[in-house]
């Protein structure tokens, strides 16, 4: 029997962060979060519907509602049909915690031809491990602790890099600075970092200020930089 996954929605639509910014990937947001980053941008993936959403033509926001969850054939039939209105280099699969269902994603991935680029908060390790064999790129979160509110995540962090990094694929990692990140965190965040492989790529992502959450002034942008 096929594990079962929990989708949000699967659109068409253009990177906005990282070194493949400007791309236009599909991308695949799986339900279900276990962090409650304070700056989070998509608080609705944090539970799980019995309904998600699909985009019927390639970038054109024509959303149809399917019930959920689906069987990793279903799912490959979806990401194909859109992949016919025009050919994703890659497919973004976020969330949520996409790790969370490492299980489905175990046996989707291996069935769908399109590279993968997963993103991922970077605190689930031995779930990573599993499914990196399938993987072309990770988009790692680097969780501050002085910028999110939630605990400090370093070890889960540097196990993650560790394993990403030991399978040779593609790898980011990204941090989200608000007015509150601490100069400490991020001399934290760089010597881990470097510690693993100094030319892993950093990229600082200033905050989308929301309700609670200031966003850092060009300064603080700067100083974080250097």
């Amino acid at each position: 029997m096929q594990i079962k996954g929990w989708l949000v929605e699967l659109f068409s639509a253009i990177q906005g962060e990282g070194p493949l910014v400007g791309e236009r990937q599909l991308f695949l947001r799986l339900g279900g979060c276990d962090l409650a980053c304070s700056w989070c941008d998509s608080p609705h993936t944090h539970r799980v519907d019995t309904i998600a959403h699909i985009e019927a033509h390639s970038g054109q926001r024509d959303f149809y509602p399917i019930p959920n969850p689906v069987t990793p054939d279903q799912l490959l039939d979806f990401v194909m049909q859109l992949q016919q209105d025009y050919a994703h280099p890659h497919l973004s699969i976020t969330g949520g915690e996409p790790l969370l269902q490492w299980g489905f994603l175990q046996e989707f991935l291996p069935r769908c031809s399109i590279p993968a680029y997963l993103e991922t908060g970077g605190h689930r390790p031995l779930e990573l491990a599993k499914i990196l064999p399938h993987l072309a790129w990770v988009s790692m979160d680097l969780k501050l602790p002085s910028s999110c509110g939630e605990r400090p995540l370093w070890e889960e962090h540097r196990h993650c890099l560790e394993h990403a990094r030991a399978s040779g694929i593609k790898i980011y990692t990204k941090w989200v600075i608000t007015a509150q990140t601490t100069p400490e965190d991020l001399e934290t965040a760089a010597q881990l970092v470097a510690e693993i492989d100094p030319e892993i790529l950093a990229v600082l992502q200033p905050v989308t200020p929301i309700a609670g959450v200031l966003a850092p002034t060009p300064s603080q942008v700067l100083d974080a930089q250097a």
